[in-house]
């Protein structure tokens, strides 16, 4: 048996950055040849290893790219007891376990399908333009986070673009003053598994305090990524009243400079901020879990008007559709051109005898274990819509903090749920 961790440290040192395919196709080439699996490559570097003749009854998927917060970034890991961390930057355990787990598979010649797709981290490219033949009618996918968690559904998505190009130059016959209003380090989180949190978005912050002193917006700027909820926001405004702010992070300064005309965006743009229910808008009872939500992500001043990006996600396609509806019929009504971008299905939950399998298995080494389902995105929704038969469960040790340089995995946690992998492997195929 291969040592699980060595073989995650080992293709932890192939440079795997989203847009990187070459050097990690190569190795999965060779190993492939030298443990007797085919090994097929598509246009869009998924990569598909399975035996000559296979009767694989179960394919496993992940995803090989890993997010770098600098370019050509190469993990350099540092082991602290029982956890694995980077030295400075992302860690890649996710997806890097996952496919650790399937190499360790392979080193056994187990007869399954192993499927790595590439650039999920960038808009799940990969598994979007799948043109691989696969066989089997079982998938467990493996880039779950959190151990003794079987996931059986997850949420669709739709990114929403909404552009005000309404402007005008005007007299500052009234005087009125201008103020730098800012707000940063705000929690942030996951437009997701964290829009339940209560946690503060900076857009409609920013929107509020200048709503309320009755503000002309001159320029807005902020949000980081169309799946974050916004930390960092920054507007210059004009205002009779002094504005009062709303939130202790938000820094209000006046500008010592008078202007003769100001140049003003539409009084709708603010209108539509404040108005706007950002946020949870429905729960799914029976999972315990978010249904639809809506996340006021990103706003740009340009050249030509301001944009501003949402990202609306829901367990089911029939609400997600319905939110897109609503949103764009809203945003029309607020002056706003609108486009949309970035559309995946929803993986709606469904207890069947894989699942149901999966979880006895699973409780035989964790009592504790549960079916659970997610308010964000897993390539599983893909494939359970290009592949309407077969049946999916993701499962993954914990993993903290993913995608940051805090990013750690428990060597334990990584072993524990190794041993279910393999035990759910050998079971559906006898």
């Amino acid at each position: 048996m291969k040592n699980i961790i060595e073989i995650f440290k080992t293709i932890t040192k192939i440079p795997r950055c989203s847009g990187t395919h070459e050097a990690f196709i190569n190795y999965m080439k060779e190993l492939s040849k030298d443990l007797g699996y085919i090994c097929l490559v598509d246009e869009t570097n998924n990569i598909l290893c399975k035996k000559e003749n296979s009767k694989a009854k179960l394919a496993f998927q992940s995803h090989y790219d890993i997010v770098c917060l600098s370019d050509n970034c190469v993990p350099q890991i540092i082991q602290d007891s029982d956890l694995l961390k980077a030295f400075d930057s992302t860690l890649g355990s996710d997806n890097g376990i996952g496919c650790a787990y399937m190499i360790a598979l392979m080193y056994e010649n187990y007869d399954g399908e192993f499927l790595f797709t590439s650039d999920e981290e960038i808009g799940l490219i990969g598994a979007n333009n799948l043109n691989l033949p696969l066989s089997a009618l079982y998938m467990l996918n493996l880039d779950s986070e959190e151990e003794g968690e079987i996931c059986i559904g997850c949420a669709g998505g739709i990114d929403i673009f909404g552009t005000n190009y309404n402007k005008k130059i005007i007299p500052n016959t009234n005087n009125l003053d201008l103020y730098e209003v800012s707000i940063a380090k705000l929690q942030g989180g996951h437009s997701g598994v964290d829009i339940n949190k209560n946690i503060p978005n900076g857009i409609k912050l920013i929107a509020k305090t200048i709503k309320e002193c009755n503000g002309k917006l001159l320029d807005i700027n902020g949000g980081e990524r169309i799946n974050s909820i916004p930390v960092n926001v920054k507007a210059i405004i004009a205002s009779s009243t002094h504005p009062i702010s709303s939130h202790e992070n938000m820094k209000i300064e006046k500008i010592d400079t008078k202007s003769e005309h100001l140049n003003i965006y539409d009084d709708k743009i603010i209108d539509f901020i404040y108005d706007f229910e950002n946020g949870v808008r429905t729960m799914n009872e029976e999972l315990n879990v978010v249904q639809t939500s809506i996340n006021l992500a990103i706003i740009k001043t340009g050249i030509d008007g301001i944009t501003i990006e949402l990202s609306g996600r829901s367990m089911d396609n029939d609400d997600l559709k319905n939110l897109k509806n609503e949103t764009i019929e809203m945003l029309k009504n607020y002056n706003f051109e609108v486009t949309t971008n970035g559309k995946y299905p929803a993986w709606k939950p469904d207890i069947n005898e894989f699942t149901s399998k999966v979880l006895e298995i699973y409780k035989e080494f964790n009592k504790n274990a549960s079916l659970e389902a997610i308010h964000a995105g897993l390539e599983c929704a893909i494939f359970k819509d290009k592949y309407p038969y077969i049946k999916i469960a993701s499962i993954g040790p914990t993993i903290s903090f993913p995608h940051s340089k805090k990013e750690q995995v428990s060597i334990k946690s990584v072993e524990n749920v190794y041993k279910i992998v393999k035990k759910i492997a050998l079971d559906i195929q006898n």
